[in-house]
């Protein structure tokens, strides 16, 4: 069975695994999926990321990332807001502002896959993915 939503399959596998307290987490790879986890890493949400290969398929395995012991979460919530069903865009001056700039919106624009924050640097608007916090 073909899946209708990769990114919100992403997003929920990490979500589960933050919550079930593992280390890891592996998710099936794609060029915006990489993209995603690359602003999480920069963003400080996620330690790191490695490409893992195994026959003809290619994995992203993301190391998640806790506070001093394991009950400190650092994504505290990860919500899919454009979906397949229901598409949602901003342009450059309605760009979402999550928890008051306490969280992330990742936004996927003309330049790329990008926070909320660079998008206003650059003044672009575009689809908008996810919000992290």
């Amino acid at each position: 069975m073909t899946m209708s939503d990769p990114i919100a399959d992403m997003l929920t596998r990490i979500r589960n695994a933050n919550t079930a307290k593992h280390d890891t987490v592996d998710v099936p790879s794609s060029k915006m999926k990489l993209a995603i986890a690359d602003i999480l890493v920069k963003e400080g949400y996620i330690a790191k990321y490695d490409i893992v290969e195994d026959g003809a398929f290619k994995t992203i395995r993301i190391t998640l990332k806790y506070g001093a012991d394991k009950n400190e979460k650092i994504i505290s919530g990860i919500k899919r807001i454009s979906k397949p069903g229901l598409r949602v865009y901003a342009n450059k001056e309605d760009l979402p502002r999550v928890l008051g700039g306490l969280g992330i919106a990742i936004i996927s624009t003309n330049q790329g896959v990008i926070t909320d924050k660079e998008a206003r640097r650059l003044g672009v608007g575009g689809e908008v993915l996810a919000f992290v916090w």
